[in-house]
């Protein structure tokens, strides 16, 4: 394989950067098939896709050229979703072509108009900007593409997810159809196919190497909590790594200034981004996390696209990602360049399989594990304090005398405990959690295991005090001294849980052991009985009772309520009659004979029906004339009228 051939002015560029070989993604764009051709390339994020694309368009910025000329009109031209992205592409650009001569100008949202407008006058060879500020600038007439040689879209499905589709359509008829288009993305669902089919030709299709597989410098971490700890976990990975720069993501704003709250209570030097900030705000907390003031990140995930802090070693999900595009999205803010990484996951127990799914749709294997505890976090920072320069470096001639005054006044072990605690203060003090092992969901069944001789205890607690084999287990181990490969099945009942102890290690728990205040652990003389409660019986429900049919009482159903005197009144129409006669049918009686029973034969007769009386009712009788109010007389139709 032939090595890829690179202008001079950009491979001088590259030296002086202390690039010792390309990146997989930027060999593919050189190659020799992709020459001149639009292309659609696929790769993750932070494998060096803006030198790739700034490599892939030299040519027809240069057009064998080694120092650019004055140029009337852009001659490229580079979209990004996010300010922080086009920012960024524009600085990687500017080094790339700094030995060309070739000058760079920024088209994004929230910055001055003004001030693009006039270096879009200055004649840029290049012009990086965000889809909605490019297209205001080419209606007003400030962005002039008529002589545009390539076009590049980076981060092209993140751009359609913010729905730039329209925007982006713009901007690429107001070029010339001979251009070359080279779009960029981390993945190419559907609709970035769509998109490259209307405004490709002949797209020659790039998959760099390691985009469907883990990326190899960054470390994946499940982190399996309990619900209360999901926050103290998060400020324990903080203080465990002790990363030069960390990112916290999460989903909404809202989630973003509480979690900034939390830690800002708790010490932590942390920055906040999202899009309710402007971008002088952004702009600050980005730059306070270069210059270290601060060291933590916290942000959604668009206000962090695109972004490339130095030195990010730890990316937290705080919240777990909508997809698998957006796990590796956010964590390919670190292990960028050759660094190394890690991304941890914070996963509570109702989002296990969430999880999983979307580790498996994202084909990345991660180490599952509980949170760091306070003891873990001691034990690091003590690690790091011994490791310190300052404890291995000779002492000064100029420290000497100082040095001796301290050690004949205070004594060592003083001087040492003072060390100590100015190496401990202004940290954050690691949390306490409530559950330090949580044991996360299993993927797929296990399979029945022998357990050999084991004996049975019993607790007391059940399903009514909410208990859970991953809250007992953590209880139990502690209680006895031993592991969770001595414990068996753990079976939950209402008011009780059975607990199977391989028999080598019974003898550790005694006869009866108390867990915490209220919680006992008692032997049993052997196999309980799993179908029967030691406890109270649980109340049972009384059956639903159908419609129609006579409810079963109990020697506890109320006494039935007295009918009321009407209802007395009324004859029965099934069951015995009243006077003793045999039961009647459930047939309804005729009219006739019920107005017969009443002393009706005078009942009025049904309208239209003539000779069938009308259904009389219980206790009917003709209602007795209304007596009118004085000073009302009828009036000409019958009806009553005030006089």
């Amino acid at each position: 394989m032939t090595e890829p051939t690179i202008a001079a002015p950009l491979a001088a560029a590259l030296a002086a950067k202390g690039y010792a070989s390309l990146t997989t993604v930027q060999e593919a764009v050189l190659a020799a098939d992709a020459d001149g051709r639009d292309m659609l390339v696929s790769a993750q994020t932070g494998s060096g896709k803006t030198v790739a694309f700034g490599l892939a368009i030299a040519a027809d910025i240069l057009q064998g050229e080694v120092a650019l000329p004055f140029a009337e009109t852009p001659l490229a031209l580079a979209i990004a979703p996010t300010r922080e992205l086009a920012l960024q592409v524009a600085r990687e650009l500017t080094w790339l072509y700094g030995e060309a001569g070739a000058r760079i100008a920024t088209c994004v949202g929230g910055m001055d108009y003004r001030t693009e407008r006039r270096a879009l006058e200055r004649g840029p060879h290049i012009v990086v900007g965000t889809p909605g500020r490019l297209r205001d600038h080419i209606d007003r007439g400030g962005l002039d593409l008529s002589g545009l040689r390539a076009a590049v879209l980076d981060e092209a499905d993140e751009m359609l997810d913010l729905g730039f589709r329209e925007d982006l359509e713009f901007i690429l008829e107001s070029a010339p159809a001979e251009r070359r288009t080279l779009m960029f993305s981390a993945t190419v669902p559907p609709a970035i196919e769509k998109l490259a089919k209307d405004f490709q030709k002949d797209a020659l299709r790039i998959v760099a190497q390691g985009e469907a597989g883990q990326h190899g410098d960054i470390e994946y971490r499940a982190i399996s909590v309990s619900v209360r700890d999901r926050e103290p976990a998060i400020f324990n990975l903080l203080r465990l790594h002790d990363a030069r720069t960390a990112i916290v993501f999460c989903k909404t704003r809202a989630n973003v200034s509480h979690l900034l709250a939390r830690m800002g209570n708790r010490g932590f030097k942390a920055v906040a981004l999202s899009g309710e900030l402007s971008q002088q705000e952004r702009s600050h907390a980005l730059q306070a996390l270069r210059d270290g003031r601060a060291q933590v990140c916290i942000a959604t995930d668009v206000a962090a696209r695109g972004i490339d802090l130095p030195g990010l070693e730890l990316v937290i999900h705080a919240d777990l990602p909508t997809n698998a595009e957006t796990l590796l999205h956010r964590s390919g803010r670190t292990g960028r360049a050759g660094a190394k990484g890690i991304s941890a996951l914070i996963v509570v127990a109702p989002e296990y399989k969430k999880a999983q799914r979307l580790l498996k749709f994202a084909k990345v294997e991660a180490e599952w594990s509980g949170a760091p505890s306070a003891d873990d976090v001691r034990a690091r920072d003590d690690e790091r304090m011994l490791e310190h320069p300052a404890l291995h470096e000779p002492v000064g001639e100029d420290e000497v005398g100082l040095a001796t005054t301290l050690l004949e006044r205070f004594g060592a072990e003083q001087l040492a405990a003072a060390f100590l605690r100015l190496w401990r203060e202004g940290r954050p003090t690691p949390e306490e959690l409530t559950v330090v092992h949580e044991r996360p969901a299993p993927s797929a069944p296990r399979e029945q295991r022998d357990f050999g001789d084991s004996v049975w205890f019993s607790l007391s607690v059940g399903y009514s005090g909410r208990a859970e084999a991953r809250w007992l287990l953590p209880k139990i181990c502690e209680a006895g001294g031993v592991n969770k490969d001595v414990i068996g099945a753990i079976k939950v009942r209402d008011h009780e849980t059975f607990v199977q102890i391989a028999a080598s290690a019974a003898d550790r728990f005694g006869e009866a052991v108390e867990l915490e205040e209220g919680l006992m652990m008692v032997r049993q003389a052997g196999m309980p009985n799993f179908e029967r409660s030691a406890g109270p019986s649980a109340p049972r429900r009384e059956a639903p009772v159908k419609k129609g049919y006579p409810k079963q009482r109990t020697e506890s159903a109320p006494e039935p309520r007295a009918r009321t005197p009407y209802a007395a009144e009324a004859p029965r129409f099934e069951g015995k009659a009243d006077d003793g006669a045999a039961p009647r049918s459930k047939a309804r009686w005729s009219t006739a004979e019920k107005a017969r029973k009443r002393g009706a034969e005078d009942a009025p007769r049904a309208k239209g029906k003539p000779g069938k009386p009308i259904a009389a009712k219980a206790g009917w009788a003709k209602p007795a004339p209304r007596k009118k109010p004085d000073g009302f007389k009828s009036g000409p139709s019958g009806k009553s009228r005030k006089g």
